[in-house]
């Protein structure tokens, strides 16, 4: 027995050993040295205290091979669901639980969009020859790193990047990006099924003139809940809003620009943004990357600084097109009927047979219902997408953007990019500042409304007009002396206000509220602003919700609950309960007002769109609407008083069931809360042995505040937060040296390394940490690589 328990524990032992060897050699070298090819001289990276690459290198060529080396080693994984999504490719690896996302994405024609740009590159550009260079480091770890357990756990085989994969990648930013997909179809049948009347109230301006498609077509519900259901249930986090604020120096303490960026997107493990800093003797960059894109989105130097914010205009238009009535091969235009132009897509699912589709196409893009399984096929809808009708210029416009020399030369990289729409906050060491509402922007004809499916077939609907970059809304060196954008309306251009989905004032009101009175803004000031939670809407919501309950109260808790509501201040901290019942109530006024209308399966989708948010503000101050009547109730009708009062009766009994019987005890901290998941992580014992996900935390913030961490209004005990600032950034040209920022989990994407999740806790607590640009601080913090040419 003895000798049994002996092998035993041997045999443990060596299991142990080998565990630790195993799990040591999938994690990143961020010391000693490598040989890559096409080095043309040695570079060194060092490797600070939070694994953020320092790249030291004699040329650029290099300093890009060497960053798609360190890139790929710490993010491989999430560079190979990046490059999968666009192209309809998840399926062949995740199987048949993401084929629903590959037939979309494959309709889309993206692959074949990006092929096209790609053949028609100048191959001996700059650009070009520095993009080719990140793809290198990139393959060099394909080929001769260590093989991520991501990789392992599904018996895929790593293969080399291309640079189409790396337009792939920019596509499905691009398409994230976008919000009509949500809501146009959506828009038409509500029109349809309600009426001008019910539409109007959503904010939705209907020209009597405008021609709309009156028949009620359930393809364009269908459209809409497909498509959001993809986007999120995709791997990939979906790029959603963000705050950005700039004071020139006249507003500053130090007299210098000061610069702010969070652009919001969805939370997962590892987060979006690979921090990488890069010097040699002509140029200098710190930036956030993208997996598998070789310029910076976000970025800043001793000279500038630059970052992003949502445009949310309208760039996705849907038209029903018409069928020829006996040759189904053929389509209706103003110039009669021309033929489908058709291409052959086969899906490889793993473990099942492949799936074979035709995607038919006219002249203003891809038939939806060849892609979503749940269209009938009777009423063919195209979408028309301006990011795969124009040429691409995205990846030459990111390398102009960021090698700028100067705001004339930030200017012209902007101006190459057609989508996706984009707010790019600049601002320089010589003192200026700027906004640029970027993307390809066109009109219509005076009495179309494109946030309706279009008529496809007359040529009526069709787009008129192309604006030039300089009709775009932006603003330099404003007299006021601050620039900012938080995805609201911009100012009107060309005559109009330009149609998109624009989030509410919430946000923007907020900015400007705290910026317009202070004029010596500092660091300290910006991370306080940043982190701020306070809704400059909620109290007066408040008090229209107030207003028509006080005399419906029946419960102790509900007067209590009550007092609490009407005197909290609109903060959405973890210790407030104001915070806890305003946010439930917002449920069941959403639902009570909406849901007999719309219908339970929309409705559900419908609330997590701009609009939505939008409509929350308006519907509260309204005192009379159609929507007040709850349609199923026949012999009652219902008045906003009445709907209010359920909503905060359904309120506090589902906090009672959910929270106890203690008013005092329904504090935000127990709803709110943030878990990064990791696509693997799902699978329970998948996380249990290699800690995929990253939390939870309890954390402040909300929807619609500056601190905008965002949640879906349900019914549900916690509100699962699903996006937020992907980065909290300030640039500082007094002190830029001292420049601050912090990662929602870590630079590293590899669950094994120590920056898988080392800022995760700061993140949540609302700390800051430096963007390291000195060398000799950073060299004092660092491990070192050296990558040495192969001979």
């Amino acid at each position: 027995m003895q000798k049994l328990f002996k092998i035993l524990l041997g045999l443990i032992i060596i299991l142990f050993i080998a565990g630790y060897f195993f799990i040591n050699s999938l994690k990143p070298d961020y010391k000693g040295s490598k040989t890559l090819s096409n080095l043309t001289s040695e570079v060194t990276i060092n490797y600070d205290d939070y694994g953020i690459p320092h790249i030291y290198a004699d040329n650029q060529e290099d300093a890009q091979r060497a960053l798609g080396y360190a890139h790929a080693q710490d993010r491989l994984w999430q560079m190979e669901l990046l490059r999968r999504i666009a192209s309809g490719r998840l399926s062949e690896i995740l199987g048949e639980a993401t084929l629903e996302s590959d037939l979309f994405f494959a309709g889309l024609l993206t692959d074949e969009a990006s092929e096209k740009t790609v053949s028609e590159l100048d191959k001996n550009s700059t650009e070009y020859k520095l993009t080719q260079a990140y793809i290198d480091g990139i393959n060099e770890f394909v080929k001769n790193g260590s093989t991520p357990i991501e990789y392992r756990i599904l018996g895929l085989e790593k293969k080399e990047f291309t640079l189409k994969d790396t337009y792939n990648i920019f596509a499905y930013m691009a398409f994230s990006f976008a919000a009509a997909h949500k809501t146009d179809p959506v828009l038409s049948s509500l029109q349809a099924k309600l009426g001008n009347e019910y539409v109007k109230e959503l904010g939705v301006d209907i020209n009597p003139n405008s021609t709309l498609i009156h028949n009620y077509n359930k393809a364009n519900e269908e459209i809409s809940v497909a498509i959001n259901n993809i986007m999120n249930s995709t791997p990939i986090p979906p790029f959603i809003g963000s705050n950005s604020w700039i004071v020139a120096p006249e507003k500053s303490k130090n007299g210098k620009v000061l610069f702010a960026n969070d652009p919001h997107i969805g939370f997962s493990s590892p987060s979006v943004w690979y921090e990488a800093h890069i010097k040699t003797p002509d140029f200098e960059s710190y930036g956030y990357y993208l997996g598998g894109f070789p310029f910076p989105t976000l970025s800043h130097n001793r000279d500038f600084a630059y970052g992003l914010t949502m445009f949310e205009n309208d760039d996705i238009d849907f038209y029903q097109e018409e069928n020829h009535p006996t040759d189904a091969t053929k389509y209706k235009t103003a110039d009669g009927y021309k033929s489908y132009t058709t291409i052959d897509k086969t899906i490889k699912v793993k473990d099942a047979e492949d799936v074979k589709i035709t995607v038919r196409s006219t002249h203003h893009g891809p038939i939806m219902n060849d892609v979503i399984s749940t269209i009938d096929a009777e009423n063919p809808i195209a979408m028309s997408w301006i990011y795969t009708k124009l040429k691409n210029e995205g990846i030459n416009a990111m390398y102009l953007v960021s090698r700028a020399k100067n705001k004339t030369e930030f200017e012209k990289g902007v101006a190459m990019i057609h989508a996706p729409g984009l707010n790019f906050m600049y601002g320089d060491a010589k003192d200026n500042i700027a906004w640029y509402a970027v993307g390809k922007l066109y009109k219509f004809s005076e009495n179309v409304n494109p946030k309706f499916v279009l008529d496809g077939a007359s040529g009526k609907e069709d787009i008129v007009e192309y604006l030039d970059f300089n009709q775009n809304p932006q603003a330099h060196n404003p007299s006021w002396n601050y620039v900012y954008s938080a995805n609201n309306q911009p100012d009107s251009i060309a005559g109009m206000l330009y149609p998109g989905y624009y989030l509410p004032e919430d946000r923007a009101k907020r900015i400007v509220e705290l910026l317009e009175p202070k004029n010596d803004w500092s660091k300290e000031d910006y991370m306080k602003m940043l982190l701020d939670s306070k809704s400059s809407m909620a109290p007066s919501l408040v008090k229209h919700i107030v207003k028509n309950i006080s005399e419906n109260l029946t419960t102790d808790n509900e007067k209590i609950a009550f007092e609490t509501l009407k005197n909290w201040d609109g903060n959405f901290i973890k210790s407030s309960i104001g915070a806890t019942i305003y946010t439930k109530f917002i449920h069941y006024f959403l639902k009570n007002t909406f849901e007999d209308e719309i219908g339970e399966k929309i409705f559900a989708d419908f609330v997590d769109t701009h609009l939505m948010a939008r409509v929350i503000n308006d519907q509260l101050q309204r005192e009379n609407s159609v929507w007040w009547d709850n349609i199923n109730t026949k012999d009652i009708k219902e008045n906003k008083s009445k709907i209010l009062s359920l909503s905060f009766t359904e309120t506090v009994a589902s906090l009672e069931n959910q929270l106890g019987n203690d008013v005092n005890s329904w504090t935000w901290n127990r709803v709110h809360k943030l878990t990064h998941k990791h696509p693997l992580g799902t699978v329970k014992l998948l996380d249990y042995l290699f800690n995929f996900n990253v939390g939870e935390f309890e954390v402040d913030g909300a929807n619609e505040v500056i601190n905008n961490l965002m949640y879906n209004v349900t019914n549900n005990k916690v509100n699962d937060i699903t996006a937020g600032p992907s980065t909290r950034r300030i640039v500082d040209f007094s002190d830029v040296e001292n420049s601050l920022s912090i990662l929602p989990t870590g630079n590293s994407g590899n669950p094994f390394s120590k920056h898988y999740r080392d800022q995760a806790q700061m993140y949540a607590d609302g700390k800051f940490r430096k963007m390291k640009m000195n060398k000799e601080e950073i060299e004092r913090v660092s491990t070192k690589l050296i990558l040495k040419p192969k001979k």
